[in-house]
C-alpha cells in the first residue's frame, strides 16, 4: 500500500511540475504575453543597470524571480529526494539559464545574470523551506501529500488568473 501512495504521489508531483514549468515559462519567456520584442542583450553585472528604473532600485522583479522559484526546488526535491543539495541547486540553475539563453535566442527580451542568481536563489529557498518542513512533518509522504494538494489548488488559481489577464487584454 505505502508504494502505491509513493506512485500515485509521484504523478501527481510530476504532473503539476509540467503544469508549474509551462506556467513559468509563459510568465518568464514571453513576459505574460505572446508579442515578440525582438530585443538581443545580455547583461552580465548582477544587481546593475537593469535592476535600476528612474534611479532607484526596482525590487518588485527581483522578489518576483525569487518567489517564482520557490516551487522549483520543493518539486525538484520532492521527485529527487535522493539528489545531492548541489545536483539540486544545479538543476535549478540550469532551468533559470535555459529561460535566459531562450529569451536571447528568440529576441524575447533581455538575458540578465541577476534573474540567474535570483531564480536560483528561489529555488534553493524551496529546497530549504522543504527540509524544513521535512522535519515537521517527520514523513516525506506526508509532506508531499500536503504540498500536492496545496500546488493543486494553488495551480487552480493561478491558470484562472492567466485564463481571466489573457481573455481581457
Amino acid at each position: 500500500m505505502e508504494i502505491s501512495k509513493k506512485n500515485n504521489s509521484y504523478k501527481i508531483t510530476s504532473i503539476l511540475l509540467i503544469i508549474y514549468l509551462f506556467i513559468l515559462t509563459f510568465a518568464i519567456v514571453f513576459k505574460m504575453g505572446l508579442a515578440v520584442s525582438g530585443e538581443r542583450s545580455i547583461n552580465l553585472v548582477p544587481y546593475g543597470s537593469s535592476v535600476i528604473v528612474n534611479g532607484k532600485l526596482y525590487t518588485r522583479e527581483l522578489i518576483e524571480n525569487v518567489i517564482a522559484f520557490i516551487p522549483l526546488g520543493c518539486y525538484i526535491c520532492m521527485l529527487k529526494w535522493d539528489w545531492s543539495f548541489i545536483k539540486k541547486i544545479l538543476t535549478i540553475f540550469g532551468v533559470s539559464l535555459l529561460f535566459e539563453v531562450t529569451q536571447f535566442i528568440f529576441g524575447l527580451g533581455a538575458s540578465d545574470i541577476t534573474d540567474l542568481i535570483n531564480n536560483t536563489l528561489g529555488g534553493a529557498i524551496g529546497i530549504l523551506i522543504y527540509f524544513i518542513l521535512i522535519k515537521i512533518f517527520k514523513s516525506d509522504l506526508k509532506l508531499n501529500k500536503v504540498i500536492n494538494i496545496c500546488a493543486s489548488l494553488a495551480t487552480i488559481c493561478l491558470t484562472l488568473l492567466l485564463t481571466i489577464l489573457i481573455i481581457s487584454n
